[in-house]
């Protein structure tokens, strides 16, 4: 019973950041559906781009991922559609770019305050200098995973406060894998509401999939694990 009042605290202070969370998992469904039915209706929009228009594009969908507009996933189909490989790399570098922005927009609500309820407690505080000090590999398993959504994935990891730098790197390096398959699937696709509809591109694709999940799941509890099991050493030791 004496969990509840902590819990009840712990809601309280950090209210805003779980609002921005849930909004972060809800917003991308309803936009992303939105504008499927604009591309099917006006489906040569994105066709025939200069280069001053990919570039515009590129710094757009830059901002739609980063705000949980659109999924990377859907980027990557109708990216793969509309500008074919020689656009592949801008969107690399737009998922980067994407990553940063919803990283630094995270800090400006959260600003600190789970962190700071966390760091109260000595178990809590150690498992986040361990998983802080595992940070790559903690962002390399969140966004090779095709399931966890990428604008949530930026809060979560943000709270953490890891290096910008390597924040970056780590989340580019990480999504290439399933940037590549889904990017293929948009190129040879007859139309966008075809890649839209059949992501997976049959049994390989399924397979593909599966895979990246139990890599990033598995992974992720390997990771945790041995971090908890670290941090409650160091703690254990320390009150000795």
């Amino acid at each position: 019973m004496k969990s509840l009042p902590l819990l009840r605290t712990f809601i309280r202070e950090n209210a805003s950041t779980f609002v921005s969370m849930l909004l972060l998992v809800v917003v991308p469904v309803v936009v992303s559906s939105t504008v499927a039915v604009v591309l099917y209706n006006y489906e040569d929009l994105l066709q025939g781009l200069s280069v001053w228009e990919m570039l515009l594009y590129f710094a757009a969908i830059s901002i739609t991922m980063a705000l949980a507009l659109t999924p990377t996933t859907f980027i990557a189909l109708i990216s793969g559609f509309y500008i074919g490989w020689s656009g592949f790399a801008g969107i690399v570098v737009s998922y980067g770019i994407a990553a940063l922005i919803g990283y630094s927009i995270a800090q400006l609500v959260d600003h600190g305050k789970m962190m700071s309820f966390l760091n109260r407690f000595d178990k809590a505080r150690a498992l986040m200098q361990e998983l802080r000090s595992e940070s790559w590999s903690l962002i390399f398993l969140t966004r090779i995973s095709p399931v966890l959504p990428f604008a949530l994935m930026n809060f979560v990891l943000s709270l953490l406060q890891i290096d910008k730098r390597k924040f970056f790197l780590a989340s580019i390096v990480g999504m290439l894998p399933r940037t590549l398959f889904f990017f293929w699937v948009g190129t040879q696709a007859r139309d966008v509401v075809q890649a839209l509809q059949n992501p997976d591109s049959g049994r390989g694709g399924q397979i593909l999939m599966v895979a990246l999940i139990v890599i990033s799941i598995g992974g992720l509890y390997f990771l945790f694990d041995r971090a908890l099991k670290r941090a409650l050493r160091k703690a254990a030791a320390k009150s000795e």
